[in-house]
């Protein structure tokens, strides 16, 4: 297991799909094979979000290769949180998917009253087995009970992420929550998994902030489940 440089996966790419990204699967791949990445989650926005695609184009991820360029593509999703246990595509459309990320968006139906909704919103979430990932939990625009969700996703096993793009491009104000999430993430040894968020393919792997900042917050290497290929596919419960 490398104790420095990049992570093995990516486990946050977003493809034209999305309607407000700019590379195709096959570009995405291929800068994965580029920078060396043994596999890449291709988690298009649920079709909540304006301009995101329909249900059925995350139920047709089938015909996506198991492998482009030498990459473990993972079939995935990134959904929106609608309310208390609520996303954007249903149970059974989750359950054929191999990786699930879900947060908060702008203008995607959720309805908070602040962090205790918030918070309660997500922690239902975290209970759903389909869920592997909270996305971006940093984000200043849904504040939650930072202490309260790292303790739940220690004990549900959900990864919390850490958004290398909340530190520069994406959700400005970001960056402190996500520092103090990470310290309660290393109190509770909960799981954290890194994503670049990319929305181009010269995006992808772009995890060093986010591994910095997790590493100085005390966060074990152990407790990152895309560090290498192999603790992603046993996080996922995936083969290669």
């Amino acid at each position: 297991m490398p104790l420095t440089g990049t992570p093995e996966a990516d486990l946050h790419t977003h493809t034209i799909a999305s309607g407000h990204a700019y590379s195709t699967i096959n570009e995405i791949a291929a800068e994965a094979a580029r920078r060396q990445l043994r596999l890449v989650g291709m988690t298009d926005h649920g079709p909540a979000l304006p301009g995101g695609p329909h249900p059925y184009h995350f139920m047709a991820l089938r015909f996506i290769p198991k492998h482009i360029s030498g990459v473990r593509i993972l079939r995935g999703v990134e959904a929106n949180i609608l309310g208390n246990g609520k996303l954007d595509l249903d149970d059974q459309q989750l359950s054929q998917l191999e990786l699930v990320l879900a947060g908060f968006h702008p203008s995607c139906g959720y309805v908070g009253r602040g962090q205790e909704d918030n918070t309660k919103a997500v922690m239902s979430i975290m209970d759903k087995p389909q869920v592997h990932v909270i996305c971006h939990p940093g984000n200043p625009e849904f504040p939650l009970d930072y202490q309260a969700i790292a303790r739940h996703a220690a004990a549900t096993g959900t990864a919390l992420e850490i958004n290398n793009s909340s530190f520069s491009v994406s959700r400005i104000g970001s960056a402190d929550n996500c520092r103090r999430l990470a310290g309660y993430c290393a109190q509770y040894a909960a799981p954290i998994s890194l994503g670049s968020d990319a929305h181009i393919a010269q995006g992808v792997g772009q995890l060093d902030q986010a591994l910095t900042e997790a590493l100085q917050a005390g966060i074990q290497l152990e407790q990152i489940v895309n560090l290498t290929l192999t603790s992603t596919l046993a996080f996922l419960k995936l083969t290669d």
